[in-house]
């Protein structure tokens, strides 16, 4: 027999999703590195609405997730095209050449 899966559990891999992403973000130079743990960051916030969506019994948490998502994709849309701009102009995608484009 299975055991029962709770919010909890779905929470503790919320958080540990969460932790790895902010890991990725905290420690890299790529910047593609760093929007894969935004990202990875975003999804486990989505967990967690679902989570406690489920639990409370209403659609509130999916919904916002809907709009979570929405934002997620025009962001990865935008970042990665600003990326390329980046990659054609300095031959690396990583921060410190980002830095040197402030105005």
């Amino acid at each position: 027999m299975l055991p029962q899966v709770t919010t909890a559990h779905y929470i503790v891999l919320s958080a540990l999703l969460f932790a790895i992403g902010l890991f990725g973000v905290v420690t890299r130079k790529n910047v593609v590195v760093i929007l894969m743990g935004l990202e990875l960051m975003l999804n486990a916030a989505n967990l967690a609405f679902v989570a406690f969506s489920r639990h409370h019994g209403n659609l509130q948490g999916q919904v916002f997730t809907f709009f979570v998502i929405a934002v997620a994709a025009a962001e990865a849309a935008v970042a990665l095209s600003i990326l390329m701009a980046l990659f054609r102009l300095k031959g690396s995608v990583t921060l410190d050449d980002a830095t040197e484009l402030k105005g």
